[in-house]
C-alpha cells in the first residue's frame, strides 16, 4: 500500500471506530452503573447472610445459658437438701458458699440471655433496613438493566457490523502502523488517532500547523504526526472534506 492508501485506510478505520465510540456513548455510564448495582446487591445479600448467622449464634448462646441456669437451679436444690444433713458449721458454710455461687451463675446466665435477646432484636432491625435497601437497589437495577438492554438491542447490530468492518480493515494495515495508531488513539481523550487539518491547525489539539508542514501533509509522501499531540495528520481532501468545510469546522 502506498502512503496515501495507508492514510486513507487509517482514516476510514478511525471513522468506523469513532462510530463505535458514539454507540458506547449512547450507553453512557449505564454498564458501569449496572455493574455497581449488581456488586452492591451481592454485598447486601452477604450482609443479610452474616446477620442471619449472628442470630443463629445468639440463639445457640441463649440455649447454652438456659442449660447453665437449669443446671445451677438443680445444684441449688441439691445443696438445700445437703443442708439438712450437715454435721458442723464448716460444712454448712461450704454448702452455703456453693449455693451463693450457683445463684450468681444463674444471674449471670439470665443476664447473658437478655443480652443475646437484645442483640437478636437489633440484628433483626438491621436486617429489615438492609432488606429495604436491597429492595430499592433491585428496583433500580431492573430499570437500569431494561434501559441498557433496550439501548444494546437497538445498537448491537450496528456495532457488530462496524466492528467487523474495522477488523477487516485492520488486516490490511501493516502491524507497526496499526499498533502506533491504536497507541495514539488509546492516549487521546476523544479517541481520535487520525485527524484532518482544520483552519490550518490540528483537528485534535487545534495547535497551528506551519504552512510547510501542511504542504507535506497534502503530498501524502510520508506519515506525519502532530508535534503537539502526536495524532496522525491527513489533509481534508483525503478525508473527503472540502477545503471550505475544513476552514469552517
Amino acid at each position: 500500500m502506498s502512503v496515501e492508501d495507508r492514510l486513507k485506510a487509517l482514516y476510514h478505520l478511525q471513522t468506523l471506530l469513532s462510530e463505535v465510540d458514539r454507540i458506547k456513548t449512547l450507553r453512557g455510564e449505564l454498564p458501569l452503573e449496572v455493574q455497581d448495582l449488581e456488586d452492591g446487591i451481592a454485598g447486601l445479600n452477604t450482609r443479610i447472610a452474616k446477620f442471619e448467622d449472628d442470630i443463629v449464634n445468639y440463639n445457640d448462646e441463649i440455649k447454652y445459658q438456659q442449660r447453665e441456669r437449669e443446671n445451677n437451679i438443680a445444684l441449688i436444690d441439691k445443696y438445700n437438701e445437703d443442708l439438712d444433713r450437715v454435721r458442723n458449721n464448716r460444712e454448712y458454710d461450704a454448702i452455703t458458699k456453693e449455693i451463693e455461687y450457683a445463684k450468681l451463675n444463674i444471674q449471670l446466665a439470665e443476664k447473658r440471655i437478655n443480652e443475646a435477646n437484645d442483640k437478636i432484636e437489633k440484628v433483626k432491625e438491621s436486617i429489615e433496613k438492609v432488606k429495604e435497601q436491597l429492595a430499592d437497589n433491585e428496583h433500580v437495577l431492573a430499570e437500569k438493566t431494561a434501559e441498557l438492554s433496550e439501548i444494546v438491542s437497538e445498537t448491537k447490530q450496528d456495532e457488530e457490523k462496524l466492528r467487523e468492518q474495522a477488523k477487516k480493515l485492520e488486516n490490511k494495515i501493516e502491524a507497526r502502523l496499526l499498533a502506533a495508531f491504536k497507541r495514539i488513539r488509546k492516549n487521546a481523550r476523544n479517541g481520535l488517532g487520525v485527524v484532518y487539518v482544520q483552519r490550518n491547525a490540528c483537528g485534535g489539539c487545534f495547535n497551528r500547523i506551519p504552512a510547510q508542514r501542511q504542504m507535506e501533509i497534502k503530498m501524502h509522501k510520508k506519515i506525519i504526526v502532530c508535534e503537539y499531540c502526536g495524532r496522525i495528520l491527513v489533509d481534508p481532501a483525503l478525508a473527503g472534506v472540502s477545503e471550505a468545510d475544513a476552514k469552517n469546522a
